[in-house]
């Protein structure tokens, strides 16, 4: 009776006892495809390498002579037009504005500006080149006396280390100048061979205002 009783009681123990569920098992993990590697573009292999530079042709000898030859020409007329319209170059050949331009200086004079009392200037006369300052201009009265000019009756602030003669002129004064005219004399004021001897002088026998003086003597 005890085994049996025991028997029972061990059975009702075991149905006491609260179950465990089963947990479910995990599912097999499935291996990640590899990203399918695309098939390289023949066309993108060509574009990453560095092109080829196209090889230069070789000039020939005639080529070569005539781009000198262009740029002899081109550098003629360039000169050529600078020294007709902007410039004028000249070699003095007498003392007539010694100190300030000797015998053999070279001269370069500029057209293109505006010319004024004081400027020393180059100009054509008897088909020659001549050099002077401007003492007055178109409509002015020059009057020269006791080795002093004077304009429009004020006295000529001249930096001349010469006394202005009115001896061998031919002209009268007081003298008035001409439209369109200039009247020079020289810095060397003995030398009367200026507008003292042959008047005013027109604008356009103007080579230019004096801008650069080179010695030339002893070189």
């Amino acid at each position: 009776m005890e085994e049996v009783n025991l028997k029972s009681e061990a059975k009702a123990g075991s149905a006491q006892q609260p179950q465990i569920p089963k947990q479910p098992d995990r599912p097999e993990e499935i291996p990640k495809d590899k990203p399918e590697e695309k098939p390289k573009d023949d066309k993108s292999e060509t574009l990453d390498k560095p092109k080829d530079k196209p090889k230069k042709k070789k000039r020939s000898a005639a080529s070569y002579a005539a781009e000198f030859f262009i740029k002899v020409v081109l550098t003629i007329v360039g000169v050529w037009l600078l020294c007709t319209y902007v410039i004028s170059v000249h070699v003095n050949h007498s003392n007539s504005s010694y100190p300030m331009i000797k015998d053999g200086d070279l001269c370069i004079s500029y057209r293109l500006g505006e010319l004024r009392d004081g400027d020393e200037v180059s100009y054509i006369h008897d088909n020659k080149v001549c050099f002077g300052r401007i003492a007055a201009q178109a409509g002015d009265s020059v009057e020269i006396k006791n080795g002093y000019v004077s304009v429009e009756g004020y006295g000529v602030l001249e930096d001349v280390v010469y006394e202005t003669t009115e001896e061998g002129s031919l002209i009268e004064y007081p003298y008035t100048v001409p439209d369109n005219c200039i009247f020079v004399l020289n810095d060397f004021r003995d030398d009367v061979n200026d507008s003292r001897s042959f008047g005013a002088i027109d604008k356009s026998e103007i080579e230019g205002k004096v801008v650069f003086v080179m010695r030339r003597r002893g070189i």
